[in-house]
């Protein structure tokens, strides 16, 4: 299911599962909101019934956006100015929308990935308790059996043009 919902003067598509940023909502992160203006919501090629539908989001977090530079210029004034600013944006997890809520998958995962973890944490640390000396050549092996990605060949440089004789002054 979909929804097209309001917020901060845009609008965006969202399903439940997905991850957006949208204008700095009043929060911190963690918390739950609800999107009230629901503009539209359907089921594939199907259209749901909007009232009191609402879509609930979890924030992530407040960030800043990418620099925006403003500059100003008036030719054969000698007139320059230049700022710039980030806009603050609020990250956010859509949980639901209306009574659909998003498949949690991930669980399955982090509960596997720890005990896979645990092996390679003894090997790691078992290093680190041998001298000094011993450590160099394993660093070493390492770095042997890593394989490093081809470099990207640079173009030639241009060979400068050639330069012609000057002209002999006659009398």
């Amino acid at each position: 299911m979909f929804a097209i919902v309001r917020t901060g003067g845009k609008q965006y598509r969202v399903a439940a599962g997905d991850i957006i940023a949208v204008e700095k909502l009043a929060g911190e992160a963690g918390d739950s909101i609800t999107l009230d203006d629901v503009l539209l919501a359907g089921d594939g090629g199907d259209m749901k019934d909007l009232k009191g539908l609402t879509v609930a989001a979890e924030i992530i977090a407040q960030e800043k956006g990418e620099k925006v530079i403003i500059f100003k210029k008036r030719r054969r004034h000698n007139y320059r100015r230049k700022n710039g600013h980030r806009q603050q944006h609020t990250v956010l997890k859509i949980s639901a929308i209306g009574s659909e809520k998003a498949p949690a998958k991930a669980a399955p995962k982090k509960e596997a990935a720890p005990a896979a973890e645990k092996p390679a944490a003894k090997a790691k640390a078992a290093p680190a308790e041998k001298g000094p000396a011993e450590k160099a050549p394993a660093k070493k092996a390492a770095a042997k059996t890593e394989t490093k990605p081809a470099a990207a060949k640079k173009a030639p440089a241009k060979k400068p043009a050639a330069k012609k004789p000057a002209a002999k002054k006659e009398d």
